[in-house]
């Protein structure tokens, strides 16, 4: 697992990303895939996530894994939704791109491979959220709505909240159509910010991000970015555009301990 320096001084809190390594799966899944929605072998899957979960300092009460589609719902999870039966969990999880809880020992989790996790923790109130920020879900402002709920549901203020920018592809990468820095720049992004034109547009989500998370009252200081390209780093890291669709993903998770 990847750990995130900027969460170390706060001993209550879990926030990590996977890599590849030291797993049961084979193929382009090698071999460290927790994913269960992108074709890899389930027997293998739950093995990976048994062995995460026995990695942890503190072993949670369950894993979160939602079921994304690039879009912006986010989803509450509370004692209600513990208490449904695990068909009732999964049709909830169903095109979910972000997670949100003020419960201990529950994991939340988002799967990538070269879309941008984000990681937050309200400091104040211990809320946690992962969210799964894929251009489109960057374009349509999933962050800012994911701390929007936050602050609804539980009070949470962006100045308490820390934030970590996880594994995914960079600028120099990410090669976009028109079309997609089309996108970017009807939603109001300051494309001198985030965009550069080589033979192609590139558009950098790390940065669109962290001005989500910035307008959304997140201090500068408590923004962190782990700075790993996906696609440069396939090695160690899930990339779909390295290997495909029909590859692994890296999981990222937080939880209050």
């Amino acid at each position: 697992m990847l750990e995130y320096g900027m969460m170390r001084p706060y001993s209550d809190i879990l926030c990590f990303s996977t890599t590849r390594h030291g797993g049961y799966s084979a193929g382009a899944y090698a071999s460290f895939n927790c994913n269960g929605y992108c074709g890899d072998n389930g027997i293998a899957v739950e093995r990976n996530r048994e062995l995460l979960c026995s990695l942890m300092p503190v072993r949670p009460l369950c894993m979160v894994i939602p079921h994304q589609v690039h879009q912006t719902e986010v989803r509450v999870i509370d004692n209600v939704f513990l208490e449904k039966s695990e068909t009732e969990r999964q049709e909830l999880l169903e095109g979910v791109d972000a997670l949100v809880t003020d419960l201990s020992k529950v994991c939340l989790c988002v799967s990538t491979a070269d879309c941008i996790p984000v990681l937050c923790y309200d400091t104040r109130r211990k809320v946690v959220a992962a969210i799964h920020a894929g251009w489109r879900g960057t374009v349509a402002g999933i962050v800012g709505k994911a701390l929007r709920v936050m602050s609804g549901r539980y009070g949470t203020e962006g100045k308490d909240v820390v934030a970590c920018i996880g594994p995914g592809i960079s600028q120099d990468a990410f090669e976009v159509g028109d079309e997609v820095y089309d996108a970017f720049s009807e939603s109001g992004f300051d494309m001198s910010r985030i965009a550069v034109r080589r033979d192609k547009w590139h558009i950098d989500l790390w940065e669109a991000n962290r001005m989500q998370l910035s307008a959304s009252g997140v201090r500068p200081e408590n923004i962190g970015l782990s700075g790993i390209c996906t696609y440069h780093n396939a090695a160690d890291f899930f990339s779909a555009r390295r290997l495909g669709i029909r590859s692994g993903r890296i999981l990222s998770g937080i939880m209050t301990l």
